[in-house]
């Protein structure tokens, strides 16, 4: 089993409403092959939300304590970007999860990209809350471009 991120599988839960559905992930979730996971709905966010980005570092830096995610209003709302990451631990696990491919660029689950933490659109290398969290507990973490690579077609 897989686990995704749900607005790749077409579900509108991203910051803004929207989705970024890729055809062969939303195949994936209808054919019950992957598991579809929102850390920062799982979190309490509301859809649609400010965007947020991480301040002060990376995804793994606000898991030990020393970054925290911030909406553009200026809210701390790192608490929920952690909470929703632990559920989307609890899932992996649950379902045994061999692969995630996660939302590249996003606070919570960026794999190789975040924005920089100043809104101004820059991105920076750094994993996001949730992907930071599953690597971690050693799963492997990919983008969607990585998926579309073929290089993981083996593993689905």
């Amino acid at each position: 089993m897989i686990i995704v991120s749900s607005c790749l599988a077409g579900v509108e839960c991203r910051y803004d409403g929207s989705h970024n559905i890729v055809e062969r992930i939303r195949k994936l979730a209808r054919d019950q092959k992957a598991v579809l996971v929102c850390p920062e709905v799982f979190g309490g966010c509301p859809t649609p939300r400010e965007p947020a980005e991480i301040v002060g570092g990376t995804g793994e830096d606000v898991l030990e304590g020393n970054a925290k995610v911030i909406d553009r209003s200026g809210h701390d709302v790192t608490e929920a970007f952690v909470s929703g990451a632990y559920r989307a631990l609890e899932i992996a696990h649950m379902h045994g999860a061999k692969l995630i491919v996660l939302k590249e660029n996003s606070p919570s689950c960026g794999s190789s990209m975040i924005y920089n933490g100043r809104f101004e659109g820059t991105k920076v290398s750094g994993d996001g809350v949730t992907a930071a969290l599953l690597r971690r507990e050693g799963y492997t973490v990919i983008s969607e471009n990585e998926l579309a690579s073929g290089a993981y077609d083996s593993w689905l």
